[in-house]
Parts: C-alpha cells; structure tokens; sequence
C-alpha cells in the first residue's frame, strides 16, 4: 500500500500527487491520497510506502501550521520505512526539499526518490518516476 499525503496551496503539489498516484496505480500498486489535515501520524507511519508532498514556502520551508507539525511528529516514527518526497516550489532552487530529505534520512528511513517542479507540473517525469519508484519499493 502507498500512501500519499500532501498539502497544496495553490494547486500545484495536489496536482503532483495526482501524477504521481496515476503513475503508481499504472504500475500495479494499491494507492491511498489524502490531505495532511485528514489523516493521523500513526495511521500514516502504519503504511508500507509514504509518499509526502509540500511546497516550498517562505524562506524554502515546510508549510509551518500544518505540515512542520505533522512531519515533527512522523520522523521518529520513519526508522526502516521507505519515503518519497515532493512538492513544487517558485523561486529559489529547491534547499527545502534537500533539507527534508536529510531529515527523513537522518530519522532511518530509506528515500526511494524527490520529485520537484517548478510551478505547475504538466506530465512531469518526476512525478511519474516517482510513481513507478513507490510501486517497486
């Protein structure tokens, strides 16, 4: 089972996890997408693959009253899971998903792929490596 959970502000990184989970479906996995704001920590760290999404925001951060929180709360939880990461961001030259992805890794999980997009993703090849990387893993 895949699990996508992602935030989106304006569209963008709910239209990545879009691509990313027909991506994953095409490639035989089970996928589930939802909402940080619809799901739990512990529900979240119970699946096989995580797949997480966010924006750049601000300074190139995590979205600070949702997803931070959140994120916090699941590192500890990561050790020996297999996690993706995604989001897409406007400016700058993507420190936050390198940030993101070191912390994931420094909690014990396994990164099987990020996937970053510039705006608005359009068939991106991120997304559907990404994809296809979560239903191998």
């Amino acid at each position: 089972m895949v699990e996508i959970v992602y935030w989106s502000g304006t569209g963008n990184t709910e239209a990545m996890a879009q691509e990313i989970e027909a991506a994953a479906k095409a490639a035989g996995a089970e996928v589930e997408s939802v909402l940080f704001d619809d799901t739990d920590v512990d529900t979240v760290a119970s699946k096989d693959v995580i797949l997480l999404g966010c924006p750049a925001m601000g300074a190139e951060e995590l979205e600070e009253t949702v997803v931070e929180p959140f994120v916090a709360d699941l590192l500890p939880k990561l050790s020996g899971k297999k996690v993706g990461l995604f989001g897409s961001y406007g400016w700058g030259t993507g420190e936050w998903m390198d940030a993101w992805e070191q912390r994931v890794k420094d909690a014990g999980a396994t990164v099987i792929g990020t996937a970053i997009v510039n705006e608005t993703p359009n068939n991106s090849e991120e997304c559907e490596a990404l994809g296809k990387a979560a239903a191998q893993a």
